[in-house]
C-alpha cells in the first residue's frame, strides 16, 4: 500500500473544502436573496380575469409583488407584479378572491445587496490565495533546485542479497570485503586499517553492475543512495556541485550507508578534453566529488561505488589512491555463469522437458546478464503468440536467433535470381568455413532474411575463448571473404553485388584490428598504433594518430595483403569443393533454412587444397 505524503493530503483537503464551502454559501445567498425565483411568471391582467372568473384562491401582496395560489392548489405557483397603487384599481372585483396585503421584507434585498458586493470580494480573494500557493510552490522547487536527486534503497523489506545475483562470482569475493567493513567497522579500525573509499564497477553493459552494487547494500543491510551521473549536470553552473554536496551531506547523516553513481563517465570525464560540453558546469561537478571523496571525516563509514564500461574516458584524479582504490571488474559470464542465470530467469517461467538451458548457455557464448535475460523474456512472448502453457525448446531456439541476428523478414519478396545469388553467397560461408580448421563450426545456414541482411551464415564457437591467434583470425577473416568470392566465381568479376557489403566492412574491421591494435603484421610486427579519441570538430569526431604518415601506408598495405589472401584462400577451398557449393545451393533453395546437422551432412565430403593452408 503507498502512503500519502500527510501535509499533501492535507492541504488538497483545505482546498476542496475551502472551495466546497464558497459554492454553498453562495447558493444559500442566492437563495435567500431569490425565494421565489422558482414561480412561474405571468401577466397582471391575465391574473385579474382569471380572479373575477373566480379561478384564483388567493392573492398575497407585497409591494408590487404578487404571488397567486390557483384553487386547485395549496401553495403559490405563480408571480406578476402589478403597478404602483390598489390593485382593484387595476380591474380587480372586490370579493371575487382573497387579497393579503403585508409590508415588502428587506431582508432579502439586504442579503442580496450584500452577496453583490462580497462574493466577489471572495472570488478576487480565492483568486490571490491560489496565485500566492503557486508561486509559493515555484519558489520551493527554485530552492530545491540544488538538492540531490538521489533515491534511497536498502531499507526495504525485499532487500537484494548476493544470493540473488547467479554469476560474477568474482566480482562477489572483491565486494564481500566492502560489505564486512560496512557490518563490522571496529575490527578494521582497531589495526588501522582504512577500507578503500570508492569501488569502481567496471565491465560491459548489461553485465549487472548496478545489481552487484545494490546487492553490496543489501547484504550490508544500510541505505543505498542511488543516482546517475547525468542527473547532476544541468544548464546553470553550480547546479551538480551543490547537488553533490547535498548528496554525501544525506549520506553521512545515515552512516554507515552506500552512494551509488551509474554511468560516472557523464561526469567524470577528463578535465580539458572538451568532450561531454565542453562547459565549467561538469569540471565543477566532478571537482566537488573529488573534493568530498577526499575529505571524509574519520568514522562516517561511507563508501563510494560506482559504474562505468568507459574507464578509459575517466579523470586519473578520479582513480588515484584515496578515491576510488579499488578498481572490480565484471566480466561476461562463462558457460556455467550463463547456465545459473539462465535458470534464475526461467525460475518463474513454466517451461516443457524439451528445453535445455545447458545447450542454450554452451550456445550465449559473449552474451551478458541481460541479453539473457533478453532471451527468456522473448522466449516467453513467443510460447505466448502461440497460446501455448509451457515455453518450448523451439520456442527458446527462436528468441535465442531473434536477439543474437535479428528477427526473420519473411515478409520480404526476393524474385528467383536474388534467392538463388543469396544460396551461393551464403553457400561459400558455410564451404569456407567448414574446411578452414581454425574456424567455428557452422550452426546454421538460411536465405531468410533476417535483421539487415538478405541471409545468414552462422557460426558458434563450441567454446569460451579468452584469446584469439593469428591462424584463427586469417580462417575468420577467409570465411568473411567467402560469399563474396563465391559471386565472383559463379557470375564473373562483374556480377558481384552489394550482398557482400556488410562481409567486406567487417573484414577491414578485423584485419585493421590485426594491425594496429594486436601487433600482428607483417613488417609491422609486434607494434601498437592505438588512437585515442580526440574530440568533436563539425559533428564529426577527430582521432589523434600517434604515427606518421608512412606507418599509416604501411598499415593500410598490411591490411590490403591480409584481406587479398583471404581472398585467395577462400576461392582456393570453393573452387575445390565447386560441386559441393551446387549441391548447397540447391538445398537452401529447397529448404531455405538448413540446421546445423544438415549442413555438416551436406558438406561431409568438402576438402582443402593444399594451397589454401597455413604454414
Amino acid at each position: 500500500m503507498v502512503k500519502r505524503p500527510k501535509g499533501k493530503l492535507s492541504n488538497t483537503l483545505r482546498l476542496s473544502l475551502f472551495w466546497a464551502i464558497l459554492v454553498l454559501s453562495t447558493l444559500a445567498v442566492w437563495a435567500i436573496a431569490s425565494p421565489h425565483a422558482d414561480l412561474k411568471e405571468v401577466a397582471i391582467s391575465d391574473v385579474v380575469r382569471r380572479a373575477n372568473e373566480g379561478e384564483i384562491k388567493k392573492l398575497e401582496i407585497q409591494g408590487n409583488e404578487v404571488k397567486v395560489t390557483p384553487k386547485t392548489q395549496e401553495a403559490a405557483t405563480e408571480k406578476t407584479i402589478k403597478e404602483d397603487g390598489s390593485i382593484y384599481e387595476q380591474g380587480l372585483e372586490k370579493g371575487k378572491t382573497e387579497v393579503l396585503v403585508t409590508q415588502p421584507s428587506e431582508t432579502g434585498n439586504a442579503l442580496w445587496g450584500l452577496a453583490s458586493i462580497i462574493i466577489p470580494v471572495v472570488l478576487i480573494a480565492a483568486f490571490f490565495m491560489f496565485m500566492m500557493r503557486q508561486a509559493q510552490g515555484q519558489n520551493n522547487q527554485a530552492m530545491g533546485f540544488g538538492k540531490s536527486k538521489a533515491k534511497l534503497y536498502g531499507l526495504d523489506k525485499e532487500r537484494v542479497t548476493f544470493a540473488d545475483i547467479a554469476g560474477n562470482d568474482n566480482a562477489k569475493q572483491d565486494l564481500e570485503e566492502v560489505v564486512d567493513f560496512l557490518k563490522h567497522p571496529k575490527k578494521y579500525e582497531t589495526l588501522g586499517a582504512k577500507i578503500p573509499k570508492g569501488v569502481l564497477l567496471v565491465g560491459n553493459p548489461g553485465t549487472g553492475k548496478t545489481m552487484l552494487a545494490r546487492a553490496v547494500a543489501g547484504e550490508a543491510n544500510v541505505p543505498f543512495f542511488s543516482i546517475s551521473g547525468s542527473e547532476f549536470v544541468e544548464m546553470f553552473v553550480g547546479v551538480g556541485a551543490s547537488r553533490v554536496r547535498d548528496l554525501f551531506a544525506k549520506a553521512k547523516k545515515n552512516s554507515p550507508a552506500i552512494i551509488f553513481i551509474d554511468e560516472i563517465d557523464a561526469v567524470g570525464r577528463k578535465r580539458g578534453s572538451g568532450m561531454g560540453g565542453g562547459h565549467d558546469e561538469r569540471e565543477q561537478t566532478l571537482n566537488q566529488i573529488l573534493v568530498e571523496m577526499d575529505g571524509f571525516e574519520t568514522g562516517t563509514n561511507v563508501i563510494v561505488l560506482a559504474a562505468t564500461n568507459r574507464a578509459d574516458v575517466l579523470d586519473p584524479a578520479l582513480l588515484r589512491p584515496g578515491r576510488f582504490d579499488r578498481r572490480t571488474n565484471i566480466m561476461l559470464p562463462e558457460r556455467r555463469d550463463r547456465e545459473a542465470i539462465l535458470k534464475v530467469h526461467f525460475k518463474n517461467k513454466p517451461s516443457d522437458d524439451t528445453v535445455d538451458l545447458d545447450k542454450l548457455a554452451a550456445k550465449t557464448a559473449g552474451s551478458s546478464g541481460a541479453d539473457l535475460a533478453n532471451i527468456a523474456n522473448e522466449a516467453a512472448i513467443i510460447a505466448a503468440r502461440r497460446n501455448a502453457k509451457k515455453i518450448s525448446n523451439k520456442d527458446l531456439t527462436e528468441a535465442f536467433e531473434k536477439v543474437a541476428i535479428g528477427p526473420e523478414r519473411k515478409a520480404k519478396v526476393m524474385n528467383d535470381k536474388e534467392k538463388e545469388m543469396t544460396a551461393y553467397h551464403e553457400a561459400g560461408h558455410a564451404i569456407v568455413g567448414h574446411v578452414l580448421p581454425d574456424s567455428d563450426p557452422v550452426h546454421k545456414v538460411t536465405i531468410i532474411p533476417r535483421g539487415g541482411t538478405g541471409g545468414v551464415t552462422w557460426f558458434l564457437p563450441p567454446e569460451d575463448k579468452s584469446y584469439t591467434n593469428v591462424y584463427e583470425f586469417k580462417d575468420i577473416l577467409a570465411r568473411a571473404m567467402g560469399g563474396r568470392v563465391a559471386e565472383k566465381i559463379i557470375y564473373g568479376a562483374d556480377g558481384i553485388t552489394t550482398g557482400a557489403g556488410s562481409d567486406l566492412r567487417k573484414a577491414t574491421e578485423i584485419a585493421r584490428d590485426m594491425i594496429r591494435e594486436q601487433g600482428m603484421g607483417t613488417k609491422l610486427r609486434d607494434q601498437v598504433f592505438h588512437e585515442d579519441n580526440g574530440g568533436m570538430v563539425f559533428d564529426k569526431m577527430t582521432h589523434e594518430r600517434p604515427y606518421s604518415e608512412s606507418t599509416a601506408q604501411e598499415i593500410d598495405k598490411e591490411v590490403e595483403a591480409l584481406i587479398r589472401e583471404a581472398s585467395q584462400r577462400a576461392e582456393l577451398v570453393i573452387n575445390e569443393n565447386r560441386d559441393i557449393l551446387e549441391q548447397l545451393k540447391d538445398a537452401l533453395l529447397e529448404e531455405e533454412t538448413l540446421e546445423e546437422d544438415q549442413v555438416h551432412k551436406k558438406l561431409a565430403k568438402a576438402s582443402m587444397p593444399r594451397e589454401a593452408a597455413l604454414h
